[in-house]
């Protein structure tokens, strides 16, 4: 909610807007990516003018209202484009969880989940690259803002698809030791007394 009040604000800074103009402002600059609901944007000016950050003028013969910066609120801005984003906590992305919870489950096919997911991100990562490669001229403000956004979702997909094969070797990897352990004192027994199976220490343990 915080992004949406800055990027209006920001939008702001340019020329005053009626509400409808701001909802269609934003969504051509982020390319659709984020659909705003109209009684969102009314809802977030509302707040901005109870906060002092924006004025609206009185309604034009059809009842809108002019929305304006005020001095107070292009200070909020100038704040907002100048500190750098914190997540101050991992977020709880659901395609992590979903793994995090079937590993711990007997006779889930993780590899299954991995391999349907990966096809899904890599069918969006083929749709982003072919909407991009369709683009206009990518020096043209308006168009420039919508590849940025573009290329973002790209990078996205591409690290999900690493970070899936990634997770898939660490299972193959997993499923190795297991059978390494599981196999190891048999195949001692029968030169005599099982030997020890090394372990490698967790960090922090010595």
């Amino acid at each position: 909610m915080v992004s949406i009040k800055n990027s209006l604000l920001a939008l702001l800074c340019e020329r005053p807007h009626y509400g409808y103009e701001l909802r269609q402002e934003f969504e051509s600059r982020t390319g659709s990516t984020w659909p705003l609901n109209i009684g969102q944007v009314y809802t977030t000016l509302d707040r901005l003018q109870r906060d002092r950050l924006v004025e609206a003028s009185a309604g034009d013969a059809e009842g809108r209202k002019v929305w304006n910066i005020t001095p107070t609120g292009r200070d909020v801005v100038a704040g907002w484009l100048a500190r750098p984003i914190t997540r101050p906590a991992p977020s709880r992305d659901e395609l992590a969880m979903k793994l995090a919870i079937a590993a711990s489950l007997d006779g889930v096919n993780l590899s299954a989940i991995i391999q349907t997911q990966r096809e899904a991100t890599a069918r969006t990562l083929q749709d982003l690259t072919r909407t991009k490669a369709a683009g206009g001229d990518p020096a043209a403000p308006h168009e420039l803002a919508w590849l940025l956004v573009v290329d973002s979702m790209i990078f996205q997909a591409e690290a999900e698809i690493r970070w899936l094969d990634h997770s898939e070797q660490r299972l193959s990897n997993a499923a190795v030791r297991q059978r390494a352990t599981s196999w190891g004192p048999r195949a001692h027994g029968e030169a005599g007394a099982a030997q020890p199976t090394a372990t490698i220490p967790r960090m922090g343990e010595r």
